[in-house]
């Protein structure tokens, strides 16, 4: 009888333990399942039983009702995504281009996205909308126009394109990568910017040459000008020649050279001149 009292007393003492064991065990999960952490860059949504909760989660710890609360971790990170859209231009010319999209999640549209819209944002929200409104701008310029003027064309595009998907994304900006049309009208188009730009360059060197005439034809006048105001001068004042000899005059003493008569002309020849000469 001693021998069975034992073994149901160790039966007893296992039961208490594997209760014990248990019940730490469901205290674990317990504590792990009630807690959650949150990435820096991004905000949980938090889902119970099929239902989400109209607050997000911020970065960091938290706690949550433990095996029926779920948190879903969403970047706000700003993604960059490359996508191609088929347009027509207004002169009926396939336009195919090539962008990258810059977006984030506002923190305050996680939950609405969410619950709106499945899957990647990009895919789902942002590719159907950004190429709608490239195909709508597109659709009003000449392919010659959308070559040239594509910052214009960008501009355009990424207004409209924040329009459409509204409060939801953020859309930082829409860079155009790559633009290409078919062979034959790239070539017409580059033919044309090339007679544009000879054209431009011929009229640059005519535009170059009038000034340059007007510039010859304005300096021909004031030389003019100068001469008769001069001839008049002399005319009006002789003694202007005796002031102009005095100025120009080198310092050495001068020779008169004449009849002495006042009717001839007189020559003024240094005095050093005239003695190396003899």
């Amino acid at each position: 009888m001693r021998v069975v009292y034992d073994v149901k007393n160790d039966a007893k003492i296992l039961q208490r333990y594997i209760a014990v064991a248990v019940l730490a065990f469901i205290l674990i999960i317990l504590a792990f399942g009630g807690t959650y952490i949150v990435e820096p860059g991004h905000r949980g949504v938090l889902v119970t039983m099929g239902r989400v909760s109209p607050h997000f989660a911020p970065e960091g710890f938290g706690l949550k009702a433990p095996l029926i609360t779920t948190v879903l971790p969403v970047s706000i990170r700003q993604k960059t995504q490359t996508m191609k859209a088929e347009c027509y231009s207004s002169d009926l010319q396939q336009v195919n281009m090539e962008l990258r999209v810059l977006y984030r999640i506002p923190e305050n549209a996680i939950v609405k996205m969410y619950q709106d819209f499945a899957g990647e944002p990009f895919d789902s929200l942002i590719v159907p909308r950004v190429s709608e409104a490239i195909k709508e701008v597109t659709a009003l310029s000449s392919a010659e126009t959308i070559v040239k003027r594509r910052e214009e064309i960008k501009t355009k595009a990424l207004a409209a394109a924040r329009a459409k998907i509204g409060e939801y994304l953020i859309i930082e900006d829409i860079v155009l990568q790559n633009i290409s049309l078919s062979k034959e009208l790239e070539t017409a188009i580059e033919a044309k910017m090339v007679q544009e730009q000879e054209a431009a360059k011929s009229k640059f060197i005519q535009q170059k040459a009038e000034i340059e005439a007007n510039t010859a034809v304005i300096r021909a006048k004031g030389e003019a000008q100068a001469i008769r105001i001069r001839g008049q001068a002399l005319r009006e004042t002789p003694a202007l020649i005796q002031l102009q000899i005095v100025e120009k005059w080198d310092g050495k003493a001068p020779l008169v050279v004449g009849n002495g008569s006042g009717g001839g002309s007189n020559i003024l020849l240094p005095i050093e001149g005239l003695k190396s000469s003899k």
